[in-house]
């Protein structure tokens, strides 16, 4: 059970990222609301967030829809990003490879084998994952890097965001840290699993148990290495949601320039005490540093 909070809590963390755009732009029309204007009041402020009538709206092409609210839209209205893209021809594909795949996958489950129905199952999953993707590659932004477009690459693939913003240096560090997480997830699972089947035998008096440990000591391994295998989880999660905030940011950031307007200039002073020249002070004069900012 806990184990499934800490996943909950941190799932809930990356979805509320996901609509960082729609925020940053319901934040920023906050001050240019009029608000003696009978259209802001008629206006539901959770509309700005997401409107599933500018959603439609987008998709019959009156009016452009930012990628945030595409992809939102899309993910429950599968088609809808080939649609806004105006690639009507993909649509066959995207509702035949689902519908097919779910079909067999059905099919063979209720026919008992359901190894094979399994694998149908992921590949619609698969299948969805990549319609989704589609409609993020086809979405033609005004400007590069978007960074609506970068937070959602690496929602979908971590670290393609950053090969979006050209940032191929931080791959390894973000990869790497998936991978090594995902290694110790894996490994504390394994040992986890292997001590609560021994506390289970040893606990059980029929069970002629005969292994090193006692159930006391097996169970406390036990919870040992499910405390670790939690924790490798967060580890996981934890690295997945740096990398989109850090895509997301950096996005942002391409186009910033620091040049000649903008300069911190130090040199030494002299730095004389407070009523000096007012008052027969017995204070003397020091030598210091003074820093100055142009911008």
């Amino acid at each position: 059970m806990r184990f499934k909070g800490l996943l909950f809590f941190i799932l809930l963390s990356v979805n509320v990222l996901v609509s960082v755009d729609a925020a940053a732009q319901f934040k920023s029309e906050a001050f240019k609301q009029q608000y003696n204007s009978d259209k802001q009041k008629q206006k539901d402020s959770t509309d700005v967030l997401f409107s599933f009538k500018e959603y439609f709206a987008g998709l019959s092409h009156k009016q452009d829809l930012k990628i945030g609210t595409v992809f939102g839209g899309s993910a429950l209205f599968i088609g809808g990003q080939q649609i806004y893209n105006r690639q009507y021809w993909k649509l066959p594909l995207v509702y035949g490879g689902l519908a097919g795949a779910v079909g067999t996958g059905v099919y063979l489950n209720t026919h008992g084998n359901k190894d094979a129905a399994k694998y149908c199952f992921i590949g619609a999953g698969v299948w969805y994952w990549a319609t989704l993707m589609d409609g993020v590659l086809c979405y033609k932004p005004s400007v590069y890097p978007h960074a609506g477009k970068a937070t959602i690459f690496s929602i979908l693939v971590p670290g393609l965001g950053q090969i979006y913003n050209k940032e191929w240096y931080k791959l390894p560090i973000y990869l790497g840290g998936m991978a090594f997480s995902t290694h110790l997830f894996i490994n504390n699972s394994r040992n986890y699993n292997r001590y609560r089947n021994m506390y289970i035998e040893a606990s059980d008096p029929d069970s002629g148990y005969s292994g090193p440990l006692s159930a006391e000591k097996a169970k406390y391994y036990r919870d040992v290495y499910r405390r670790y295998r939690d924790w490798s989880a967060v580890a996981i999660l934890g690295v997945y949601l740096l990398q989109i905030i850090d895509a997301n940011v950096f996005s942002y950031m391409h186009n910033f320039e620091v040049d000649e307007k903008l300069a911190v200039k130090v040199s030494p002073t002299v730095m004389i005490p407070e009523m000096q020249l007012a008052s027969n002070s017995s204070l003397s004069p020091a030598l210091g540093l003074k820093m100055g900012f142009t911008f």
